[in-house]
């Protein structure tokens, strides 16, 4: 067995670091490991991670709970592909020490126009239309005209103060709601901010821009959903489990809410009978916002940049646990 130090990729499914260049740049450092296909139990994600120090989890779907993460006493350093870290356990990493880093904002403008195109498909109805005609159909619908409409957007951290530029730009009124809100920051990004409330009950469009926390889970809600502008229209690129599923199908059947634009999910890959795939008010994309060749390079470079800071005795992006 090699005395080299280990670096393992445990499961780049979905394909996202395979061949890519900068995996050269950490050979330097220790022997690397990718595996093409996902962990499908605790005990092989342990077999396929074990003795590794530093680890590169590039798929979000591959999670890492609390007794995996104390099988591992080698493991040192978690470097994601992503600003998420939701799919690990945080409290475990505190107490086995390790460090985990992610890339917040890296991807920043790829996400938001990914964020500003699916509101522009949901609201010129797009995917309906498309699919009418492909029936045979030749659909008279009303779409929504967004210039002078009002944009709520949750959460202006790098991806949601991006999205207000752009939708601004377009003439839109952008109003948002954080966390911490300053005056300095609504000044930067050119926004107002408002209560949540205020926001669901103002905007045209709501945009969700937060990390998903115990505090944010469900923080869409069927209160929430209720409380929205009549024919609003909901756009989802943060996470999935930021709105309840099953509230947000009930606002979309009883015609309360206009239509949902989502990129994620709180089950991932979607079942093939979810009730999200039989409305013709939606529009879905596969959590895949990023998903440029220059925003898999940009997560690609951030990750291994990320492995070697650490490395290197200089650990950068540091996730507080």
């Amino acid at each position: 067995m090699s005395d080299r130090l280990r670096i393992v990729i445990p499961g780049d499914d979905p394909p996202q670091m395979q061949g890519s260049p900068h995996l050269e740049r950490l050979v330097a450092y220790g022997e690397v490991v990718l595996y093409t296909d996902r962990p499908e139990t605790p005990e092989e994600k342990i077999e396929r991670a074990g003795g590794a120090a530093a680890m590169i989890n590039s798929r979000g779907l591959v999670t890492w709970p609390g007794d995996v993460l104390r099988a591992l006493p080698d493991l040192r350093m978690i470097a994601t592909c992503s600003i998420g870290v939701d799919c690990f356990d945080l409290e475990a990493a505190r107490e086995c020490g390790i460090v985990i880093s992610n890339q917040p904002g890296r991807t920043a403008p790829v996400v938001a126009e990914h964020a500003f195109g699916l509101m522009f498909a949901l609201a010129k109805r797009a995917a309906f239309f498309t699919g009418a005609m492909k029936a045979g159909q030749w659909p008279r619908l009303d779409a929504y005209y967004l210039r002078g409409k009002t944009v709520g957007v949750i959460g202006t951290g790098p991806i949601g103060s991006e999205m207000a530029r752009l939708a601004g730009s377009v003439g839109m009124e952008v109003i948002a709601w954080t966390y911490n809100p300053s005056d300095d920051r609504a000044r930067e990004i050119g926004v107002t901010y408002v209560e949540l409330d205020e926001l669901l009950e103002r905007s045209d469009v709501v945009s969700l821009h937060v990390m998903l926390t115990d505090d944010s889970r469900h923080m869409i809600n069927r209160e929430s959903l209720e409380g929205m502008k009549p024919g609003a229209l909901l756009i989802n690129c943060g996470r999935g489990g930021l709105v309840d599923t099953d509230a947000l199908v009930g606002a979309l059947r009883s015609g309360n809410l206009g239509g949902a634009a989502l990129d994620v999910f709180e089950e991932e890959p979607l079942p093939a009978d979810h009730p999200l795939l039989e409305m013709e008010q939606v529009v879905l994309t596969p959590h895949c916002a990023d998903m440029t060749p220059e925003g898999v390079e940009l997560l690609n470079e951030g990750a291994v940049n990320n492995v070697i800071a650490f490395l290197e005795g200089r650990p950068q992006n540091v996730v507080k646990l």
